[in-house]
């Protein structure tokens, strides 16, 4: 497929796991990609990987909380790279698993890096969308923004992003600017949070499979394809939407079922 073909594309967290791998498939489809992260190392390697393939990639280091940073960061793209077509927030953090473990470090720093640099990365890139006529904003969600599964502070700011999705959907929709979401259920990634909690308990993720109707938790790739379908063309009359991709996770209680029906 190359339905980003003369695209440019940022995509913010995208030295690891679903950022990576978002990386790596809209590459894959053509786009020059900005691979922005706060560790500039594993950008690097993502760029490697993606000038193997004989596509185009910049790695830029960025704290998308601090707005001129996220300024300074959108300057450098479109300078390496010309115009945006496309960005794709993906950057996000948690850590405290429960309220009484959430501190206010923690709520701030959760809904700085989830939330408020969503909200400055896409300020920043409007003006010059909204020049062109034409843009596409994908932003990543969580099903923690649906339902309650843990981490507070964490699911709080993903449900706020959905707000804002659906805002910036409806008032630059007019200016040719689609905005939508993609919310994963458990991805199994090597971020932090899933480190430790498989530090605690290794078949942690083999656990987690029987709450999914699919029988599996989910691939960073498997996050990066509905991006690439939001983020094109084939999604042109798609906007405001929340794409649930989940393996069935949020359509109901399996193992709840089979108690009930013994």
């Amino acid at each position: 497929m190359s339905r980003f073909i003369a695209r440019t594309v940022l995509v913010t967290g995208g030295g690891r796991g679903i950022g990576r791998a978002t990386c790596l498939r809209l590459a894959s489809e053509g786009a020059a990609v900005a691979v922005a992260d706060r560790d500039i190392e594993p950008a690097r390697e993502v760029v490697k990987e993606i000038a193997a393939t004989g596509r185009t990639a910049v790695a830029l280091q960025a704290d998308v909380t601090q707005a001129q940073a996220v300024r300074t960061l959108v300057a450098d793209a479109e300078k390496a790279l010309g115009p945006l077509h496309i960005l794709v927030n993906n950057a996000a953090a948690t850590s405290a698993t429960t309220i009484e473990t959430t501190g206010e470090a923690d709520w701030d720093v959760e809904f700085d890096v989830t939330l408020r640099a969503a909200y400055l990365c896409m300020k920043a890139v409007l003006p010059g969308m909204v020049e062109r006529g034409k843009g596409t904003i994908v932003a990543i969600g969580s099903v923690n923004g649906r339902v309650y599964v843990g981490n507070p502070a964490y699911s709080a700011a993903k449900a706020g992003l959905v707000m804002w999705v659906k805002a910036m959907a409806v008032e630059y929709g007019p200016k040719g600017i689609r905005t939508n979401l993609v919310s994963p259920g458990s991805i199994r990634t090597e971020n932090r949070s899933w480190t430790e909690r498989m530090e605690r308990d290794p078949q942690i993720f083999e656990k987690l499979a029987r709450w999914y109707p699919v029988g599996r938790v989910g691939t960073p790739e498997d996050i990066a394809a509905a991006v690439a379908y939001l983020a094109s063309d084939d999604a042109s009359f798609v906007n405001g939407a929340e794409l649930v991709v989940d393996g069935g996770l949020t359509a109901g209680m399996g193992p709840f079922v089979q108690e009930i029906n013994g």
